[in-house]
């Protein structure tokens, strides 16, 4: 686009985002009942048009497949009415919450017989940017609409179809409660124009969240002007330890990479113990190669595995590059260790920091690796996997915050909400 074609996107954008911020204030004032209201039809309402939100995901499906899209990406991208049941699920569960909207997170009594509350109020315009994950649409919506935010969002142009589905159902149902559908919007006509222009509407959009890959991450992290709570990717690490009931490992390993690969939460990198490892490495290779999964070793686990001479393993030589990447895909990459130490070394060296897990059984050898791995989520003897907003009870998640701000982990209603002090005196003055 030309200079003055993205002046008319940026300008036709803030003005969507002060539309927003208009209707906001409504929402900011609703009572509980009334937010969970609009909550429950919207559930309602997503199940009973998961045929045509289905029919609008197969379309954008096969464009994505025929556009050479990886398998992991596109159970990403699929929305079928299965999904869509789930995700009204979730909207339920995200309406069965307490309201963060009003809380008090302390308050004193000064001297003077002033009182002061610190309490909880809605952010205002959350703008927020991912790709080709249908149920983020309403997940976000949900989460937004209960804890009293506008929303803008951009979801890329391969859910295209299946976004303006979604949010002509939600649109409807906000409609039918006195709410405008610049509440919940979409910039996604403006193409990529559209999220340029979010994050450069610092003063209309108040916080940024980027969801997706590490590149869109980055890029929006680098060059926005407004706030951004950074979500980050998930390069997930396991590590066996010496000490590891392996018959319990297994499986949570073959869970935590293959129920799902395309998600941030799925193992990319398995790190097991030199202790164990000439019994264990075999068997688990043979069982990822089993679930289709391509095996990326190092030489001392490339050896141990070559020499239990096993046929039809799918096994490549490890590279650095391995050890950084998130591969969403049928992958993994596996390093022997020698010592715990090593383990937690080369885990706060390429992981993301988003989750990583140990499989042991010595209390003080979890406890030691709980305390030193740098990253948002730390699981104990259970699968990766359960990194996620609605496991955690939280209804849903906006993302998994990797940073080190007030979020961190799965965001959801209380990581939406900032802070007010309110001043209650009877005429004082400051001496």
């Amino acid at each position: 686009m030309g200079e003055e074609t993205m002046n008319e996107v940026f300008e036709a954008v803030c003005d969507m985002a002060d539309d927003a911020a208009y209707a906001q204030q409504t929402l900011a004032g609703a009572s509980t009942e009334r937010k969970n209201a609009v909550l429950l039809d919207v559930a309602d309402a997503l199940v009973g048009n998961a045929e045509a939100i289905g029919e609008a995901n197969a379309s954008d499906m096969r464009d994505a497949a025929a556009s050479g899209m990886s398998e992991g990406l596109l159970d990403r991208l699929r929305f079928d009415a299965g999904r869509v049941a789930a995700t009204a699920q979730g909207v339920r569960n995200v309406a069965s919450l307490p309201d963060p909207v009003g809380e008090m997170v302390r308050g004193r009594n000064l001297p003077n017989g002033m009182r002061l509350n610190q309490v909880r109020v809605p952010i205002g315009v959350i703008g927020m940017i991912y790709e080709a994950r249908p149920n983020v649409t309403v997940d976000v919506a949900s989460l937004c609409l209960k804890s009293g935010n506008a929303v803008l969002l951009r979801g890329g142009h391969a859910a295209r179809r299946t976004n303006e589905a979604t949010l002509r159902v939600i649109g409807e149902v906000l409609a039918d409660h006195g709410f405008g559908p610049s509440l919940v919007a979409s910039v996604d006509r403006f193409g990529r124009d559209g999220a340029l222009a979010m994050m450069e509407a610092r003063g209309h959009v108040d916080l940024l969240v980027p969801r997706g890959g590490a590149g869109l991450i980055r890029a929006v992290v680098e060059n926005s002007k407004v706030p951004v709570i950074e979500t980050g990717a998930g390069n997930v690490h396991i590590y066996v330890d010496e000490t590891a009931d392996l018959d319990k490992a297994l499986p949570v390993i073959i869970n935590a990479k293959t129920q799902r690969v395309g998600v941030c939460n799925a193992a990319e990198k398995l790190l097991v113990n030199g202790a164990v490892a000439e019994d264990f490495l075999p068997v688990v290779a043979n069982a990822l190669t089993e679930h289709g999964v391509r095996i990326h070793a190092d030489e001392a686990a490339l050896t141990i595995i070559a020499n239990a001479g096993i046929d039809g393993l799918d096994i490549l030589p490890a590279t650095e590059e391995d050890w950084s990447t998130e591969y969403l895909d049928y992958e993994m990459g596996i390093k022997v260790v020698d010592t715990m130490g090593e383990a937690i070394e080369h885990i706060n060296t390429y992981s993301t920091g988003h989750t990583e897990a140990i499989l042991s059984e010595d209390y003080s050898r979890i406890e030691e690796f709980t305390r030193r791995i740098d990253s948002a989520v730390v699981m104990v003897n259970a699968s990766t996997r359960f990194t996620d907003g609605g496991m955690f009870g939280l209804g849903a998640e906006l993302g998994i915050s990797t940073q080190k701000m007030h979020a961190r982990g799965p965001m959801g209603l209380e990581e939406l909400t900032t802070t007010k002090w309110i001043g209650y005196g009877t005429g004082q003055v400051r001496p």
